[in-house]
């Protein structure tokens, strides 16, 4: 009923287990794959929201089920965050907590059909959702250090329930999933019985068309990982490691194939905007030279600087203030939501710290004498929003180096910074 090959290897199976009908299938399944062949090690995975009272029984339920399988249960409790959509918050609670769990190269199965497959194109239609959204739900995706993977999907629910009623098997009916006030029970409980009196393959023809969606996004995600291999170039070598991209090159694109490239860049980055909110885009794009304009998107934003668009998240939206004194030069100096520093420097004397810009530094530089350090870092196009939160280096009062720029230092001093990790921006 199902293919696993492709996961033997595994150091370790997990499964969503929430106790209904399709996860229930699928632990059934994945228990009895296990009795006959050889397998990683299986563990259940139950999420506990707290949403309602009912849930305090479903762990008691899914022990039972994991105890008479032989299955290893693992309850972990989170908390929702509220919000516009609940069902929403839940579920980025629950993936919050699987990629907590997944080790690296760990598989974590999970329960969705083909009906779901069609409800998911047909809830992404009404919502004008453009391709990215409409495109299939993908057999397989990485989870934090592991993969998920959805076996189930080329199966519709009523097989499964068949399934369930012909092994004896139990399942939770969770009383949310009849409450039509939630868009997706509304589709699955009122919408699709209709559809399926009308036109009875309408899941499966439905589901059909969200492959169809997914091959045609593969196409344009090819199309756009070309167009941005040069859009990535250029950077200089002191900021390379932070997201950026050309912004002549992408203006030299169509905005249609500009707006698909910035889909699949920013796709790992953050949530992306719908249609309304691309004008961000345009703004960025065609504000003057001079200007500093930003596009703030869901997880971070994307500023232009010096001909170049980057993106910044986490710790780069803040911004760090004060001086950290360095005790002991010889090792690295962690910096409060900045990353940290190291020295190199021939002859180090005196009280060390590492502080930020305040306005009217003077940096003696040998063979130049004493120059203003917001002309020179105008003159090397360090991007305006490094600029505050660049290290520098000081013995004393006296400004010794400025971090990653090796003209300017004093006396053979150079400052080398690890920006924070997270100026890669990956979500």
């Amino acid at each position: 009923m199902i293919y696993l090959t492709p996961w033997l290897n595994a150091p370790a199976w997990y499964i969503a287990f929430s106790g209904g009908l399709d996860s229930t299938v699928l632990l059934h399944l994945l228990a009895h794959h296990g009795r006959s062949h050889a397998t990683p090690p299986l563990r259940a995975l139950h999420i506990h929201h707290g949403l309602q009272p009912a849930a305090d029984a479903w762990p008691a339920h899914c022990q039972a089920i994991c105890d008479s399988l032989g299955i290893v249960l693992q309850v972990i409790h989170v908390q929702v965050s509220p919000g516009a959509s609940l069902e929403q918050a839940a579920r980025n609670a629950r993936y919050a907590a699987f990629k907590q769990v997944l080790g690296p190269g760990d598989i974590l199965f999970t329960g969705q059909h083909r009906d779901d497959q069609a409800e998911t194109l047909l809830f992404r239609l009404l919502r004008g959702a453009g391709l990215r959204g409409l495109s299939a739900m993908p057999g397989q995706r990485p989870l934090g250090q592991g993969t998920l993977v959805r076996p189930l999907l080329a199966i519709p629910r009523q097989q499964l329930h068949d399934y369930a009623l012909t092994h004896g098997l139990r399942w939770i009916e969770d009383p949310s999933n009849s409450d039509t006030a939630f868009a997706r029970n509304y589709l699955r409980g009122e919408v699709f019985p209709v559809l399926q009196q009308r036109w009875p393959q309408a899941g499966q023809n439905l589901a059909r068309c969200a492959e169809h969606l997914g091959e045609a996004l593969g196409l344009l995600d090819e199309v756009a990982s070309s167009d941005l291999a040069k859009a990535g170039e250029g950077a200089a070598p002191a900021w390379a490691g932070l997201d950026s991209l050309d912004l002549a090159t992408l203006g030299a694109l169509s905005p249609a194939r500009q707006r698909n490239a910035l889909q699949y860049w920013l796709n790992s980055r953050t949530r992306l905007p719908d249609a309304r909110h691309w004008a961000g885009w345009d703004d960025l794009r065609d504000a003057a030279e001079d200007a500093q304009p930003v596009w703030r998107l869901a997880d971070g934003r994307l500023l232009r600087s010096h001909g170049r668009i980057w993106w910044l998240s986490g710790d780069w939206l803040e911004q760090p203030t004060g001086r950290v004194r360095w005790r002991d030069p010889a090792q690295a100096l962690v910096l409060p939501g900045n990353g940290s520093v190291r020295v190199v420097c021939p002859q180090l004397h005196g009280e060390l710290h590492v502080g930020y810009r305040q306005g009217g530094e003077i940096l003696d530089i040998p063979g130049r004498g004493r120059r203003d350090l917001k002309r020179l870092l105008n003159e090397l196009q360090v991007p305006h929003f490094v600029r505050p939160r660049l290290p520098l280096l000081y013995g004393g009062e006296r400004l010794l180096a400025v971090a990653n720029l090796p003209g300017l230092g004093q006396a053979d001093c150079q400052l080398h910074w690890q920006p924070p990790t997270n100026a890669q921006g990956l979500s």
